[in-house]
């Protein structure tokens, strides 16, 4: 194997012929389309991974919902059994129903939304999300008669509301229940079916979500509701994130299906998440025609070898090298040409990101659009691993036909050809 690595090595850059310009464009094309991949799916990872971090600050790791629309019974029987498997760090049930949100200000006043009552978690990721926008604190306690809410940054800015501080005084919000609005209808006469509540804080994640979703407390909620003791289901926190589909397993296997659904982060974002990931491997797919066409290049400039080195092939088969020994010889020049352009690539891609991920050289944009000013990298070993494979497994095919070519040479007529 030794003097077929020497004469692969020998063939690639033993000359400064218009073959060698022709490899080092192919070498070039590997590396430039193995950084590209490594540097794309890095931001991609990047992006996917704040948006999940983002979103999990308000979403559950899993999430226990009843199938029956009325409810869970003995939600807190049940979430204390939920916290006792294995890697869930806190269970705590939630109430979720849609009500519409009334203000003090002379906006819009129809504004339907979907309120979720949670438990209040001084530990909670999700004060981490609301110091993100600046506005407010993670705080639903009763004060003075009024319950806190938490609202999206683009609908509370859109209604003009605002959380209190700086010598402002918080904004007051109601919300009716669709039950509360039935009675107002139905009875105009009496006490009004609204519940008033304060503003505590501004939150940011996507566009669609922060218009529509607003929070408050377990209580407040199911008091605006009527469920009682009832939740909607039962959120659970987990050590480590990407447990949750072990842990959904888990449940499943122990709860009756047809009494309760288990879902985890992933499962309750999913079209997004799916987006995201299709861009990914959209963009990845496109890059990787970089490769593809210098693995084309080696196609070209193999053959243009073949036929310089006729002569030299044929003294080799005289010589008694097997065909089996040809074929090594190119096909270890395909592998060569993969090895140093892949190589050289995973350097560059790898520096690239990683001076982006400490620096954030590229910036997203200068006004407040973003909750980030730089994009977000993220390398992944396994990306790497999988972009390095197919440069490699490129060249080395495209190797092939040429190794082919070179080994079906008959050496007598090589020679007296050359001669």
């Amino acid at each position: 194997m030794e003097y077929r690595l020497l004469i692969a090595r020998r063939y690639l850059r033993g000359s400064r012929s218009l073959v060698s310009r022709i490899t080092a464009v192919s070498v070039i094309g590997v590396a430039v389309g193995v950084a590209s991949l490594i540097v794309v799916l890095s931001v991609m990872n990047g992006f996917f991974r704040f948006v999940r971090d983002m979103l999990v600050s308000f979403d559950p790791h899993v999430r226990i919902e009843a199938v029956d629309p009325d409810g869970i019974s003995g939600a807190d029987s049940l979430a204390a059994w939920a916290a006792t498997f294995d890697g869930v760090r806190s269970a705590a049930p939630f109430v979720e129903g849609k009500a519409m949100l009334s203000t003090e200000t002379g906006f819009s006043v129809n504004k339907v939304v979907i309120v979720r009552g949670i438990v209040p978690d001084p530990a909670s990721e999700m004060q981490a999300a609301i110091d993100a926008t600046g506005y407010g604190r993670f705080d639903l306690e009763r004060r003075e008669g009024l319950g806190g809410i938490l609202l999206g940054r683009s609908l509370g800015e859109r209604l003009a509301l605002t959380p209190g501080g700086g010598g402002l005084e918080a904004s007051r919000v109601s919300l009716l229940s669709a039950a509360a609005i039935e009675r107002r209808l139905t009875q105009p006469i009496g006490a009004s079916p609204a519940f008033p509540f304060e503003v505590r804080a501004l939150y940011a994640l996507q566009a669609a979500f922060d218009e529509n979703y607003v929070f408050v407390s377990l209580a407040d909620a199911q008091r605006l509701f009527r469920t009682g003791r009832k939740a909607s289901g039962i959120d659970l926190r987990l050590d480590d994130l990407d447990a949750a589909g072990d842990v959904k397993e888990a449940l499943e296997a122990a709860l009756d299906p047809r009494v309760y659904s288990v879902a985890t982060w992933y499962d309750l974002q999913k079209s997004l998440y799916d987006v995201m990931r299709l861009e990914k491997w959209g963009a990845s797919l496109v890059l990787g025609l970089i490769v593809l066409v210098a693995a084309f290049n080696v196609i070209a400039s193999l053959t243009m070898i073949v036929i310089q080195k006729r002569r030299d092939v044929g003294i080799l088969r005289a010589m008694g090298v097997p065909a089996e020994g040809i074929r090594a010889i190119f096909l270890t020049q395909g592998l060569l040409i993969g090895v140093v352009g892949a190589g050289a690539g995973l350097v560059a891609g790898l520096g690239l990101s990683l001076l982006q991920a400490r620096f954030g050289f590229v910036k997203l944009s200068s006004d407040d659009a973003f909750l980030i000013d730089a994009y977000p990298v993220a390398i992944e070993g396994m990306d790497v691993f999988v972009v390095a494979a197919i440069a490699l497994v490129l060249c080395v095919t495209a190797a092939i036909y040429p190794a082919r070519r070179a080994s079906s040479i008959e050496p007598a007529r090589a020679v007296a050809a050359e001669g």
